[in-house]
């Protein structure tokens, strides 16, 4: 009877050890404030550090636009009068495209940009 009641006592103190864990990252990151809008993303440049946890701002100025960042395998939507906040640690140093990946008219194959992680 012992054994089930430790492996619930295990389970809850990880589940809390991880959820600290995660707000720490989230308070100690880097934060960048990125807009969308009508084939252009405010920075078409992001520079960060490998190993620092940043947050991306997303906001959408004009109608619903997505983000994707591949090499990270990150993704979410823009959605106008709503920030959307995204936490990651880049884990490799190089240059990373990111773009929209929901179709906002003719000029939409060139809204994209460049995370850049370096060494330090």
């Amino acid at each position: 009877m012992r054994k089930p009641s430790l492996r619930l006592g295990i389970a809850v103190a990880l589940c809390g050890v991880l959820a600290l864990a995660s707000a720490r990252s989230t308070a100690n990151s880097r934060r960048i404030e990125l807009d969308a809008r009508k084939f252009e993303f405010s920075a078409k440049e992001i520079r960060v550090k490998k190993g620092q946890p940043v947050t991306l701002v997303l906001r959408a100025k004009d109608f619903a636009h997505g983000f994707s960042m591949p090499d990270f395998n990150i993704r979410a939507d823009f959605i106008p009068g709503k920030s959307v906040e995204l936490t990651f640690t880049p884990d490799r140093a190089g240059s990373f495209v990111f773009l929209c990946d929901i179709f906002c008219g003719e000029g939409h194959g060139f809204m994209t940009g460049m995370l850049i992680v370096t060494e330090s």
